[in-house]
């Protein structure tokens, strides 16, 4: 797979993961943050599980060839990144949680390329990113805006968990197909969070609102996304594709404009352009340099 059909597929990703605040925001009140997140784990990873099952694909791979330290990391990052990413949603609104949350992401994905793979950052990846992340803050601008501070700590907390899935992730599709890869760490995720189905309220789960979303946030925003941002995974890097997630707080922004009712200024249609522009920018890839995007990492802690 070359590098722009890889970018491309992380943007559809994106933009899946961008629907994810206004689900949440349209299911029942009974729904508690947590207990979302932990259902969208159950149907991600069981999804996962049929679909390999289905395609008859080798679930049972070599034990001796799994990257047990990063499945394990990838595994408990997903399971931080559900209840901190809806609990901001939650305290902040959709469209600040969902952008402090994704736009935290590429700086720390960075660090992290840089700590794990000895990847120093290009200056087409620092000025898209710089350019990106200017975009979200433009688009968090709003005159009657309040940031609750511990609903901006646990947005921050869950970039932080989304940057280190996709770090160690990279590690884990150059051993297993990334359907496969993705399958174990959803499951093992949702494994992690089985407490959560006993400490909450999961009534809402019975009607037609909370079936709906439950299989929209487990099938399309967790099963289907993360296959493709797995795949891509192959022929990009780690902090490229972070960065280029960027699509999903526009996506949610944009939901929350035309579906929710909040309100726009020129100041975020500004923000919202300049995502757009750092994203067309990094999905840009000359001829000359879509060899030298893809490498194989080594590293001897993984």
């Amino acid at each position: 797979m070359n590098t722009s059909l890889s970018k491309i597929l992380i943007l559809c990703a994106a933009v899946l993961w961008g629907t994810t605040g206004t689900a949440q925001a349209l299911a029942s009140a009974e729904a508690h943050s947590v207990a979302i997140g932990a259902v969208r784990l159950a149907v991600g990873g069981l999804s996962l599980l049929a679909a390999c099952l289905i395609q008859k694909k080798k679930v049972d791979v070599d034990v001796r060839r799994l990257p047990i330290l990063p499945l394990t990391v990838a595994a408990a990052s997903m399971a931080a990144y559900q209840p901190l990413f809806f609990s901001a949603v939650i305290k902040t609104g959709v469209a600040v949680g969902t952008m402090v949350a994704i736009g935290s992401a590429p700086l720390l994905s960075g660090v992290l390329d840089y700590i794990v793979y000895s990847k120093k950052p290009t200056k087409k990846w620092l000025l898209a990113t710089f350019t990106g992340i200017l975009g979200c803050c433009c688009l968090l601008l709003k005159k009657d805006s309040q940031i609750d501070v511990i609903g901006l700590g646990m947005a921050i907390g869950a970039g932080a968990s989304f940057a280190c899935y996709t770090t160690v992730n990279k590690k884990i599709v150059q051993y297993v197909d990334p359907q496969v890869g993705a399958s174990l760490v959803f499951t093992t995720a949702a494994v992690l969070l089985i407490p959560c189905w006993f400490m909450y309220d999961m009534s809402w789960l019975v009607s037609l609102n909370g079936i709906g979303i439950a299989l929209h946030l487990g099938i399309l925003t967790t099963a289907l996304a993360y296959v493709l941002f797995s795949t891509a995974l192959k022929s990009v890097h780690a902090s490229t594709a972070v960065t280029l997630s960027l699509a999903e707080p526009v996506t949610a922004f944009l939901l929350g404009v035309f579906l929710l009712g909040e309100s726009l200024t020129l100041v975020n249609i500004c923000g919202a352009a300049l995502v757009f522009v750092s994203l067309a920018f990094l999905t840009y890839s000359p001829k000359s340099s879509l060899n030298q995007e893809v490498h194989i990492y080594k590293n001897p802690f993984l």
